[in-house]
């Protein structure tokens, strides 16, 4: 472990630590440890506060993850699925990290987390805001015997796995957003982004990256879309960011089991009960149209329906985004993972 995850793990309580006690614990000079407070402030983000007779502290706690903790959460089931679990300090983005392990023969149900993203992304290429150990970004390995086509309506069905964690610490008003937005209060939560290769006719490989915000703090002024996090939310039952994450990776992995039995049918009612814009009237539109009508549902490809000038129309994930009529979602912001 370097020098400065050691100093952020000592730092991570959130107290005063004197600077002296912290050199001779990690044995090198003070002005070494004053090097990376400010390596920490500038690279990563993270205010450092300096006192003179009390030392030195970040201005809010960290919950770092760890490995142990996150393990030791798994179901029994979980823990014969997951392959390596690999949490990182900074990575460029946790979907292309785990794609390059992909190609190199990494094992399925191996999974990347990482404690802030450099280049995070969304859908089309869109940025993720990855402050450092604030949120969560985890993408999770998968290989199916199927052909790509076929797995296409993962990426709605890993939303109720989102959803299930989330409920499960009293986030009940927590929604669904086709194709791949999970909402609070038409505010986005969490988000996110199936990346697909293979042969035709399969097999097939899936890297499925969730980015769940936990405390954005100022960092939200830098999105360009209504958005909260979790500790934004009152009411919810205690939780941990190690804790949320092993509930997602449970979640994930129940939902990729089903899903290969039985594909998305097996979730279309309770995406159904959880839209939060069925029945309503949208506008989707492409590159180059657009179409208003009464949002109908999806159906088992994923694909939304849509009641167009009386008659129902099937529209695909990646082909268009969707907004209300009322423009409370954006376009911009409907394919953000």
């Amino acid at each position: 472990m370097s020098l400065r995850n050691n100093l952020l793990r000592q730092l991570a309580d959130g107290r005063f630590h004197s600077g002296e006690l912290l050199g001779k614990q990690l044995g090198v000079s003070r002005a070494a440890i004053w090097k990376h407070f400010k390596a920490i402030e500038t690279e990563l983000g993270l205010p450092v506060q300096a006192v003179q007779g009390r030392g030195y502290r970040l201005a809010s706690p960290l919950e770092l993850l760890q490995a142990e903790q996150i393990a030791d959460l798994f179901t029994q089931r979980t823990q014969k699925l997951v392959g390596n679990l690999h949490i990182h300090h900074s990575v460029d983005s946790t979907n292309s990290w785990l794609m390059q392990q992909a190609s190199r023969g990494a094992a399925s149900g191996s999974i990347c987390l990482a404690e802030q993203q450099s280049a995070g992304r969304g859908r089309h290429g869109r940025q993720w805001i990855s402050p450092f150990g604030r949120n969560i970004y985890l993408s999770l390995l998968w290989r199916f015997a199927m052909a790509p086509a076929e797995v296409a309506g993962l990426s709605l069905a890993a939303g109720i796995a989102v959803l299930r964690s989330l409920q499960a610490i009293g986030c009940h008003e927590a929604g669904l957003k086709w194709p791949n937005d999970i909402l609070w209060r038409q505010k986005k939560l969490a988000g996110l982004l199936l990346e697909v290769s293979g042969e035709v006719d399969g097999p097939s490989q899936v890297v499925l990256g969730v980015g769940l915000n936990i405390s954005l703090q100022s960092h939200g002024r830098e999105i360009d879309q209504p958005w909260t996090d979790l500790a934004s939310i009152s009411g919810l039952q205690p939780y941990s960011r190690n804790a949320v994450t092993a509930s997602l990776i449970n979640n994930l992995l129940a939902v990729i089991e089903t899903y290969q039995a039985s594909g998305l049918a097996a979730f279309i009612d309770e995406w159904e009960r959880h839209d939060l814009l069925q029945g309503g009237d949208v506008v989707v539109r492409s590159s180059n149209r657009a179409y208003q009508g009464k949002h109908l549902g999806i159906d088992r490809s994923g694909a939304i329906r849509l009641l167009v000038d009386g008659e129902p129309r099937l529209f695909f994930a990646g082909e268009v985004s969707l907004r209300t009529s009322c423009l409370l979602y954006t376009s911009d912001a409907a394919d953000d993972y």
